[in-house]
């Protein structure tokens, strides 16, 4: 459950900063950067093609990404 509240955070973060500015990097804080969860996240979207990571822990959605969840809704917990 944490890993899926975690990777499911991120698109969150993902997908808001791509629409703002699609080829802005969002830099991970160190204590996200510290999470196992967070860190198999962002292999697991990376190695899907939805991430793109500059150098660890800076990290956009790819356009592939953005398609794919921008009208799918991510999880519960974050429903209005």
């Amino acid at each position: 459950m944490q890993f899926q509240n975690m990777r499911d955070g991120l698109l969150l973060t993902l997908v808001l900063r791509y629409e703002e500015d699609p080829h802005q990097f969002v830099t991970l804080s160190k204590p996200t950067l510290d999470s196992s969860s967070a860190r198999v996240a962002v292999a697991e979207l990376r190695n899907e093609g939805l991430v793109e990571e500059q150098v660890r822990g800076v990290i956009r959605l790819s356009a592939r990404g953005y398609k794919k969840y921008k009208n799918v809704p991510l999880s519960y917990a974050y429903a209005g």
